[in-house]
């Protein structure tokens, strides 16, 4: 079955759809050949994955197993020497030879990037788990056995990313108490036998479990790092003013130089940022100032290079240096005198050659976790800024994807995103009336744009023709007030001049 779950558009988007699979053809003499053959066909969806786990269960087994033996070492190697604990460790472990089963799925296709699943879990187990203490040299065993659970989890795999696995954090909860029961044996003796003690021990672990994951509390397991494709978000802003430089290499032929300084952050393929050209000066003063986004301020370095500008040949460079960010204090301004050296490698001869000294200003200033408050409403208000603090900061827009575009020559599908003058385009998608770009732009402002208006438009574009080789397939204007106010919006638009043409946006506004 296919529902689709929406809200009225009342500054609400669209939430997601949900496609529910369920095990087992119920009332199927009622049902017509095509509900039928629809259900029959979730059903062996259903009974593919589950042969697939059964498969891998060999497996998966030894492998869950030596994982609960590494994360349970620290746990018992703290308790060995107190009560009189000599020894704790696993005499057997195995979860046994019938692996979990799934009952029916939901899956929501969120307007985010991520995906939720619901899966219907039940697991009859044959597991064997052996726990053997010895306690003032006397050996204590505890064993667990005949597992049954019952579990209906969420999970969601966020964010999508494009580096296999293809998302870069699994978060788990569950959406109702667990019900589990299972044997437990001490020195031999069934404890579980005991009536009220079976109820009482049940009952609290089900409990227990529920109050550590019951929705919306998860635990999030990392899949991968930033290096692996995960993309990160924006954290705050760099602000650099690049003050003056002091005895820099005479590279001209009248023994002057004309100096500029170019910048980047690490880990950024944004254009390098520059100072104007100071001509003939050995000692030039700039004063200007520059902003960065950053990302990772605990990995992240600033890179500065000097140039003599040339106006035919290549330009000169003078030195370079860069200033790791885990050396700024958020919100304090710290001042850096740098030694220019040739190159970052350590062992370059050239750099014990003395080449000047740029003298920079730098201030991370991390965006405000409680710069959105609630009205009584539950509507999100940006925090007026009524001490004459900055005022400026971050918009972020993703254009994700569109549906149904189409142009009258050629669709060859990008957008294109305008904001006060800026002017920013996503990669072109070739053949497709569905494109997904999945891109994220980033404009910095002085003050929140709540005047504003920030305009996409989706484009086609076709090579080598002379003319003729653009065309538009239809555009929408976002009025950013919303965006201010609640911090993000998250909506799909009807394209203005296309007949049936949508396209997915999702803006955010952080500020410092």
């Amino acid at each position: 079955m296919v529902h689709i779950f929406s809200t009225h558009r009342t500054g609400i988007p669209k939430l997601f759809q949900c496609f529910e699979l369920e095990a087992g053809v119920a009332n199927a003499q009622t049902q017509d050949v095509s509900d039928y053959s629809s259900q029959h066909r979730t059903v062996l969806q259903i009974d593919w994955m589950n042969k697939f786990i059964f498969d891998m269960w060999p497996f998966l087994d030894k492998a869950i197993c030596n994982n609960i033996k590494r994360a349970t070492r620290p746990i018992f190697d703290q308790y060995v020497g107190q009560y009189g604990i000599e020894s704790i460790e696993f005499g057997q472990l195995t979860l046994g030879a019938l692996p979990p089963t799934f009952q029916g799925i939901k899956v929501y296709e969120m307007l985010e990037k991520e995906l939720v699943i619901e899966p219907v879990i039940r697991w009859a187990s044959t597991s064997n788990v052996t726990v053997n203490a010895k306690v003032h040299s006397f050996k204590v065993t505890v064993q667990l056995e005949d597992l049954h659970i019952m579990l209906k989890p969420r999970v969601t795999l966020k964010s999508l990313v494009p580096s296999f696995p293809c998302f870069a954090n699994l978060c788990v909860s569950l959406m109702e108490k667990p019900r589990i029961d299972f044997g437990f044996k001490l020195l031999g003796g069934d404890v579980m036998a005991i009536p009220v003690l079976y109820q009482y021990v049940q009952d609290q672990i089900s409990k227990q479990i529920s109050i550590l994951y019951h929705w919306p509390k998860v635990i999030q397991i990392p899949i991968l790092d930033g290096a692996s494709g995960a993309t990160k978000k924006p954290v705050g802003i760099l602000h650099v003013k690049v003050i003056k430089a002091l005895n820099l290499l005479k590279m001209d032929f009248l023994g002057k130089s004309d100096p500029y300084v170019k910048m980047r952050l690490s880990g950024e393929r944004l254009p390098w940022k520059k100072t104007s050209v100071k001509m003939s000066n050995l000692n030039p003063e700039w004063n200007e100032h520059f902003r960065f986004i950053v990302k990772d301020p605990d990995t992240q370095v600033l890179e500065l290079h000097m140039f003599d500008w040339e106006k035919v040949k290549m330009h000169d460079k003078l030195g370079m240096q860069v200033i790791p960010l885990r050396l700024l204090t958020p919100y304090e301004s710290k001042l850096f005198t740098l030694d220019l050296v040739r190159s970052m490698n350590p062992n370059d001869p050239q750099n014990k050659k003395n080449r000047g000294k740029l003298i920079v200003e730098l201030t991370f200033d991390p965006f405000r976790e409680d710069n959105m408050s609630s009205d009584g409403e539950g509507n999100a208000s940006v925090r007026r800024e009524a001490d004459g603090e900055c005022s400026g900061g971050v918009l972020l827009v993703s254009v994700e994807n569109a549906e149904d575009v189409e142009g009258k020559r050629h669709t060859n599908p990008y957008a294109e995103v305008l904001f006060r003058g800026e002017r920013k385009k996503t990669k072109v998608i070739r053949k497709t009336r569905d494109p997904r770009w999945s891109e994220e732009f980033q404009f910095m402002v002085d003050e929140p744009p709540v005047e504003d208006k920030i305009h996409i438009e989706v484009k086609s574009k076709r090579r080598g023709l002379p003319f003729r080789n653009k065309e538009s397939l239809g555009h929408v204007n976002i009025n950013l007030v919303d965006v201010v106010n609640n911090g993000r919006i998250n909506e799909k638009y009807h394209l203005i001049n296309s007949r049936n043409g949508m396209i997915h946006v999702e803006i955010k506004w952080n500020t410092v």
